[in-house]
């Protein structure tokens, strides 16, 4: 991925229902086939659709139509299990083998969907296995049931890749899979070639890490499968604009993925919804500080003095040429 090549830029999809009196005067249901049809007027050219929600009012090809109709393309899908009362208790972790069963069998129904769109990448954010208090799961067996239950999902179509999204928590207060670290852990038990992480800013943020840090080692235990780009304030899933907050981290992070050779899509995990803001203009507004930052960053790859500056970790010196190049 470099500045003279432009990624494709996906967006939250729900995140255009924003509105949509005015946007659609007396329409009584708006489709995911209406949501991707203005989110291409935004300029974005992929999409990630969440698996069963965006599928309740449209088929398969309903949608891969409406995708070719709005000039986007297929980037992958996402499993949603939180919408869903029955897994308040976990998805995979929950302590009754027939609701684990019932999701693995759900993910497994979403894979099918997927492959049959042509597309490969399957996105699972665990956020509700997990525990809220003491004495209340049993750590050892929860782990064992998450590793087989994604063993087996990714031994379901090993044609499709399954990222990990980690997050700390919300819903529940401790996530299974909390940090870059603890979900390569699970990767490297799950054992399946076709398995990474997606990486997402502000879950980072939350987690107390360094975006570019944890790129490295996920580029470097396993695959980066997909970047969510957004930004927040560390102590909540914000899901601001990008570089809102963090642009130098911003910058840092995407001179990491050129370095690790991520060419995938950028999805901007933001919530307009939040504020109200209109969630063209806000996406509009990612894709070009997206590729102005990206330009920076493709100037500050192959940069000299700041290598030599990062080998003696002379911080003042990297800072004025970063800054040089991001203060014009």
């Amino acid at each position: 991925m470099t500045a003279n090549s432009s990624p494709r830029f996906a967006a939250r999809l729900n995140a255009f229902k924003i509105g949509a009196e005015s946007y659609w005067p007396g329409k009584n249901k708006i489709r995911t086939a209406d949501l991707l049809a203005r989110a291409s007027t935004a300029g974005l050219n992929a999409a990630d659709l969440n698996y069963p929600d965006h599928f309740v009012d449209d088929t398969p090809g309903d949608l891969n139509q409406a995708l070719a109709d709005s000039g986007m393309v297929l980037n992958g899908m996402a499993m949603r299990y939180y919408t869903d009362p029955g897994y308040k208790l976990g998805a995979f972790t929950h302590p009754d083998a027939v609701v684990r069963r019932a999701a693995i069998d759900k993910t497994k129904r979403g894979l099918d969907v997927l492959a049959e769109m042509g597309g490969n990448l399957m996105t699972l954010w665990m956020g509700q296995d997990g525990f809220d208090y003491s004495f209340q799961m049993d750590y050892a067996k929860a782990w064992d049931h998450t590793i087989e239950a994604v063993a087996e999902v990714a031994d379901h179509n090993p044609a499709i890749d399954i990222a990990l999204e980690y997050k700390p928590n919300e819903p529940r207060a401790f996530a299974m899979m909390p940090d870059a670290a603890t979900t390569l852990l699970a990767i490297k038990d799950i054992g399946r070639d076709n398995t990474g992480v997606t990486l997402d800013f502000a879950h980072v943020l939350y987690a107390d890490e360094m975006p570019a840090f944890a790129a490295a080692l996920i580029a470097r235990h396993s695959r980066i499968l997909g970047v969510h780009l957004n930004d927040g304030y560390g102590k909540w899933d914000n899901g601001l604009m990008v570089g809102a907050v963090h642009p130098i981290q911003t910058v840092e992070l995407l001179v990491e993925l050129e370095r690790a050779g991520y060419d995938g899509t950028i999805y901007f995990d933001t919530f307009p919804d939040h504020s109200g803001l209109d969630p063209v203009e806000e996406a509009r507004t990612n894709i070009e500080v997206v590729q102005r930052l990206r330009a920076i960053s493709e100037g500050l790859v192959e940069n000299e003095t700041l290598k030599a500056a990062i080998a003696r970790q002379d911080a003042p010196t990297a800072m004025r040429l970063v800054q040089m190049a991001m203060l014009k």
